[in-house]
């Protein structure tokens, strides 16, 4: 009954501090307008992810600007613009920061949002939640950090192919911003000789309110107002007339569809298995004479996504996800297990300050954006000052995200091959100092998602790099400090991630924007 009491207050905590705080997801609430160092005007010849070329869905070329069509949009914006409300000028400085930016806000606010392990029937099982009823308890999805480190990937992945099919019909069409054809309309951001046909806002805009149909069924209605409210703010700002939109718009839902396609037969959908799989892995492990994981919740909890490791990944094939696979973890029988469990057992025990701040910042659980939210807010806060186009933005934050979604796949499929048992199954005298993961602990995820995050934003800033390196070793050694993971857990999972980001660093030296 105690364990079921501490359940509920957990997750009524979690409830709390995600209504009252916007932790890590809005960390770039007041972002200066976006006034990028560069256009990136020959972005179009960029290479895309799944796209066959900035060409595969075609936009028609837009109306003359002295056509009476395009002088009545125009008139839009300058009425528009005359009876302006301060909610109206907060939107436009809102979306101002950056599409990119905003959405990869949105994004984490719903992860915390959905981050929340369902509670067990009365019957001691535990429910799922389903896409085909997202309303019903639980709510779907569990935004879980492999489910998570796969939506960001796929939002980011779909933003770029978008911008870079926007910025190949900017170049062609070559139609000037509403607010350089016609000085009566006030530019009300920060003006740019990027042409605006098609608008990259509604690029951004369509695009994303697409694949959240897929990823966040229960929140269309809110993606869409957003979506909306980001086009409309723009042309109420002088940079783009209605048909601007509309192409961009178009163009965006387009690119979404062939990443939901993508995304429907990846084998995510497979991922959380079933009781024959947990038994397997259980049996497995015990016929190599090794002591198997075994959940701590009570009643035991289905492992999370132990299937995750199947589902197909972005920078290689799946061939390749078990050739990254490290090799196995020390025997639970060996004097390395029993020094690497004392170890944790002294750390848990002997606490410091600073060890504690380490344990809790880099936490990233219930009603948080996850260890790849994190790295993303790392992310978006450090480009805002380099100043990017948003067409450079989301390619680098595509990098940055397939790594992570990535490194995920790679972990829990080394995960599940060798189901090793947590620091404090192997001596029950450890007491964690944050929530116990339901899953085997070899290798940390933790680990596995900072080596990967920290070595291609180390190569996409590299005056940072030193810095993401040691954001990373410090990631990794909080799950020590926490009681969750074996010393080897940590070690060798910074090392597989970094192996996973080293292909995203191969993509960005290949993709052409370098």
């Amino acid at each position: 009954m105690k364990k079921i009491t501490a359940y509920i207050s957990l997750c009524l905590m979690a409830i709390v501090l995600y209504s009252c705080s916007k932790a890590v997801s809005n960390a770039t609430d007041d972002a200066p307008m976006l006034a990028p160092a560069k256009t990136d005007i020959d972005a179009g010849a960029w290479k895309p992810i799944l796209l066959t070329g900035p060409t595969e869905f075609p936009v028609a070329a837009p109306a003359a600007v002295n056509s009476t069509g395009y002088i009545a949009e125009l008139n839009e914006i300058k009425g528009y613009q005359q009876h302006i409300t301060p909610e109206q000028q907060a939107a436009i400085r809102y979306w101002g920061a950056g599409g990119v930016l905003r959405w990869n806000e949105i994004m984490r606010e719903l992860v915390s949002k959905y981050n929340l392990p369902p509670y067990q029937n009365a019957d001691g099982t535990y429910p799922f939640p389903s896409a085909a009823n997202p309303f019903a308890y639980p709510l779907f999805p569990f935004a879980n950090p492999p489910y998570s480190a796969r939506a960001y990937a796929y939002i980011s992945a779909a933003q770029y192919d978008a911008l870079v099919a926007a910025w190949y019909y900017k170049k062609q069409y070559n139609r000037p911003a509403p607010s350089k054809t016609d000085a009566a309309i006030k530019s009300l951001l920060p003006a740019s000789d990027l042409p605006s046909y098609p608008s990259e806002d509604a690029v951004l805009a369509g695009v994303t309110a697409e694949m959240m149909k897929l990823l966040f069924p229960g929140e269309i209605a809110y993606i869409q107002q957003k979506a909306e409210e980001q086009m409309l703010a723009k042309i109420r700002a002088g940079m783009a007339t209605r048909s601007d939109v509309e192409a961009g718009e178009a163009l965006g839902r387009l690119v979404a569809q062939k990443f939901t396609a993508r995304a429907r037969a990846d084998r995510a959908g497979a991922a959380a298995g079933t009781q024959t799989d947990w038994t397997a892995f259980e049996t497995q492990t015990v016929a190599r004479g090794e002591i198997p994981w075994i959940s701590q919740e009570t009643p035991k909890r289905p492992p999370m996504l132990p299937l995750f490791g199947k589902v197909r990944p972005f920078l290689f094939d799946e061939a390749t996800t078990v050739a990254l696979r490290p090799g196995p973890p020390p025997s639970t029988g060996s004097e390395q297990m029993k020094k690497e469990t004392a170890e944790i057992y002294d750390l848990v025990n002997h606490p410091t300050a600073e060890r504690t701040r380490i344990t809790h910042f880099w936490a990233d659980g219930v009603a948080t954006p996850t260890p790849p939210g994190h790295w993303g807010a790392i992310a978006d806060a450090d480009f805002i000052g380099q100043r990017f186009s948003e067409v450079r933005w989301a390619r680098n934050m595509a990098l940055l995200n397939m790594a992570m979604m990535d490194a995920a796949i790679v972990c829990w499929d080394t995960k599940f091959a060798y189901f090793n048992p947590r620091p404090s199954q192997m001596n029950p005298a450890i007491k964690t100092l944050t929530g116990l993961p339901n899953f085997p602990s070899y290798i940390s995820g933790h680990s596995t998602f900072s080596g990967a995050a920290a070595t291609i934003l180390g190569y996409i800033v590299p005056g940072r790099a030193n810095a993401y390196t040691a954001m990373a070793q410090e990631a990794s050694v909080s799950r020590m400090y926490g009681g969750i993971h074996y010393r080897s857990d940590c070690e060798v999972g910074l090392v597989t991630g970094k192996k996973v980001g080293e292909y995203a660093v191969t993509r960005a030296k290949t993709d052409g924007a370098d």
